[in-house]
């Protein structure tokens, strides 16, 4: 079938979308090859019995109304067409709908809750978010909440011990810039609460880590600031409680691996508000974890996101770039203990 993605796979089930159309296929067994719509797809393992799942999203955005804007750039930008719902409304919906479909235990929202910093626009997150999850729904601010310096949404950390993983999100925004960085107090928090885990710590923030091993060491680096990530990665791999870290920022799913922490994971999930539109189920075994890549599947999510497929054209491959490799989204996480 032409322009046929294999968008998901997890240990149970496996997810093709072509366009707007989208077909699940569950009931797999674990671990195994499979051969679905002529295409050859291996499912994850699930090792042990599935002790909880939880979700997270972030970049959602609340209150954007153009897509593709660069500051300084000519490009095509999309909007919602007259009279319709605002599309961070229509993603943020969907996703809502799904991870609720799941009964997570906890859903973490990593930063950029807004698009400009308003108040109402963080009271409309809250209306969808805490509206759905009430009490296990924890978040953190992003750049674009901080931009001005408001201090709208919370930066202190968050904890959440669960059946088989601690939790551990921190605040990477720094007020003012749209990169990132780590202070001192976070870090040992981080530290101090990953300590003695007897069961798999995951870490959370909303900006990317510069990598350890580049040989640029950029000012104004739109991650985390070099000497931060320096001293993050220093700490997981010390610390080998931590057995991944989770971010957004970047709008896009990508997984890189430094020498200093082995296969630890350092994630990034897509956003939510345009292609593909993404979200993060994670099951958590006796034995090992589960990132699930999900894309919002409403009809009318899907009409969006189809959209947005060719943001940027002419600078780059939006899809390409956004959606990453099968690799970049769904893969086990593994204890290090």
């Amino acid at each position: 079938m032409a322009g046929l993605e294999l968008t998901t796979v997890a240990d149970d089930e496996v997810v093709f979308h072509a366009g707007a159309e989208m077909w699940r296929h569950y009931g797999l067994a674990a671990d195994s090859d499979h051969e679905i719509k002529g295409t050859r797809v291996r499912t994850l393992p699930a090792p042990g019995d599935l002790l909880c799942r939880f979700a997270t999203v972030n970049d959602v955005h609340f209150g954007e109304t153009e897509a593709g804007v660069i500051d300084g750039v000519e490009t095509t930008v999309l909007r919602v067409r007259h009279g319709a719902e605002p599309y961070p409304e229509v993603m943020n919906r969907g996703a809502v709908a799904e991870m609720a479909a799941i009964d997570p235990a906890v859903v973490l929202v990593k930063g950029d809750l807004t698009s400009e910093g308003t108040v109402e626009e963080y009271e409309r997150f809250l209306a969808f978010y805490e509206g759905a999850f009430g009490h296990r729904m924890h978040h953190i601010r992003g750049n674009h909440d901080a931009y001005l310096g408001q201090e709208i949404a919370p930066s202190d950390p968050v904890r959440v011990d669960l059946p088989g993983v601690r939790l551990l999100m921190i605040d990477t925004t720094v007020p003012f810039r749209a990169g990132g960085g780590i202070a001192p107090e976070q870090l040992e928090w981080l530290d101090d609460n990953a300590a003695g885990s007897d069961v798999p710590v995951l870490a959370f923030g909303h900006h990317h880590v510069w990598s350890p091993e580049s040989d640029e060491r950029p000012d104004e680096y739109f991650g985390i600031d070099p000497d931060s990530s320096e001293a993050l990665v220093a700490l997981v791999a010390r610390r080998t409680e931590i057995s991944g870290y989770f971010c957004g920022h970047t709008h896009r799913n990508r997984v890189r691996r430094f020498r200093a922490t082995g296969e630890v994971p350092w994630a990034e999930v897509a956003s939510v508000k345009d292609f593909p539109g993404s979200w993060a189920e994670y099951r958590v075994f006796e034995g090992g974890i589960l990132q699930i890549h999900r894309r919002v599947s409403t009809p009318d999510a899907l009409e969006w996101s189809e959209r947005c497929r060719g943001l940027y054209a002419g600078l780059m491959d939006y899809a390409a770039y956004a959606g990453g490799s099968l690799a970049d989204r769904c893969f086990p996480i593994w204890s290090r203990r």
